[in-house]
């Protein structure tokens, strides 16, 4: 997927803004003590030493100083407003006005924006206060010597970068409270997917319970007379108990080592348009649900029936099956099977391709399950989704890979260790 590069203002660093409103508020100036054509005099009159060789002196200092606070910005801001502060009054002193104009002032503002927006909060208010240090500096000077001043243009240039800094400060906040919310979901998609694998694992847990029940019922019936059918149903029962178990203890041992900072939420997450909803099983007798059974637990044996269903719905998914297929543990299949089903339900909503791969490994040691599509890729909602799948993966200890394809489309790709005991 090719990812377009955002517009050139928007990739240009804080110092570069600084630079500019430097240069922009010092060709203002020129232009203001200039006489353009159709004028009969300049906007403003220029001072004596305005175009001699001292104020230029001073405009050439000013803007070293100008660019090195630009060029330091970015790694320590106050200095370089500092810097920019310098070059302000620097800037002033060869207009003979009474106060620092807006545009000599205009760098500072823009640094003490970008300061409160990328720094503490501390050192946004540090950076206003200095700025209107110097503005109230300027004029105490002047009203030390006896000169002029012009308190009612200075506190306007004291408003726009009381103003700057507020901007700042609330696009930092913004921030913050984006980050945190953005924070808040990420953690809550974890807790969810947490609690669908712990009702999945109810699920099996509850079938495999079923499964040893019936065994148990018929060795009972048929111990007397048919001992070997009896010996068999008692070695089912066997197995389906260490697997059970053996599967129970990876797991919780896995969600206790990997819990959360806080509990998840209580409303189960809703299925997908692409989940199959089963529903409770019904008594064959009662003819109403029997509460407390579980309906089927799906597995990598229903992605072919995932496929007819996403075909339907506008994307088609073909299947590739490598390896020898055999029996998995329940936990692991319907992980696999939920990477699967969540990478394609992705591929559905936000990939914009008419097709999609599915790839399903079956080796030695470990299945793995990947996703390929040739559109946009991704995930909605800040990723979310991928975050679950990588939730699920990471509690069987297995490694989980999600992103842009070099050639373009997405990849998702999971792989999941299986146990020795159950090879």
């Amino acid at each position: 997927m090719q990812v377009a590069s955002p517009p050139l203002l928007r990739r240009l660093p804080p110092g570069a803004w600084v630079v500019l409103a430097w240069c922009g508020g010092t060709a203002f100036t020129f232009l203001m003590r200039m006489r353009l054509p159709g004028e009969w005099y300049p906007a403003a009159r220029p001072a004596a030493q305005f175009f001699r060789w001292d104020g230029l002196a001073y405009f050439g200092v000013a803007t070293a100083l100008a660019l090195a606070g630009g060029a330091l910005l970015g790694r320590r801001p106050l200095p370089a407003l500092t810097l920019l502060l310098a070059a302000s009054v620097l800037g002033t002193m060869p207009l003979g006005v009474a106060e620092i104009p807006l545009p000599q002032f205009l760098a500072a503002e823009v640094a003490v924006f970008f300061i409160a927006t990328g720094r503490s909060r501390a050192s946004g208010v540090a950076a206003v206060l200095a700025a209107l240090a110097v503005l109230g500096g300027y004029l105490a000077v002047r009203v030390r010597y006896g000169w002029p001043i012009a308190a009612s243009s200075e506190t306007a240039v004291a408003l726009t970068t009381v103003i700057a800094w507020l901007l700042g400060n609330s696009v930092r906040q913004s921030r913050e409270h984006a980050e945190e919310l953005r924070a808040r979901a990420a953690t809550q998609a974890v807790s969810d997917e947490r609690l669908r694998i712990a009702r999945e694992l109810h699920d099996m847990v509850a079938h495999s319970i079923g499964v040893i029940a019936l065994q148990a019922g018929a060795a009972r019936r048929v111990i007397d007379t048919q001992p070997e059918r009896a010996r068999d149903a008692l070695g089912e029962i066997e197995t389906a108990g260490r697997q059970t178990l053996s599967g129970l203890r990876r797991m919780l041992g896995a969600l206790r080592s990997r819990d959360p900072e806080r509990p998840a939420s209580a409303v189960p997450p809703r299925p997908g348009p692409l989940e199959p909803v089963h529903p409770e099983p019904v008594h064959p007798e009662l003819g109403r649900p029997e509460l407390g059974r579980p309906g089927p637990v799906l597995g990598l044996a229903d992605v072919d029936r995932l496929a007819a269903t996403t075909t339907q719905a506008g994307v088609r998914v073909d299947v590739r099956r490598l390896g020898e297929r055999r029996p998995l543990p329940p936990e692991v299949d319907v992980a696999a099977y939920r990477v699967v089903q969540e990478a394609v339900t992705n591929v559905l909503r936000h990939a914009g391709t008419a097709s999609c791969q599915v790839s399903i490994d079956y080796r030695d040691d470990e299945v793995r399950v990947e996703v390929l599509d040739d559109g946009r890729g991704g995930d909605a909602g800040d990723g979310y989704g991928l975050l679950g799948m990588r939730e699920r993966v990471g509690v069987l200890h297995g490694t989980f890979a999600a992103g842009p394809r070099p050639g373009g489309g997405f990849r998702v790709a999971a792989r999941l260790p299986v146990p020795t005991a159950v090879r």
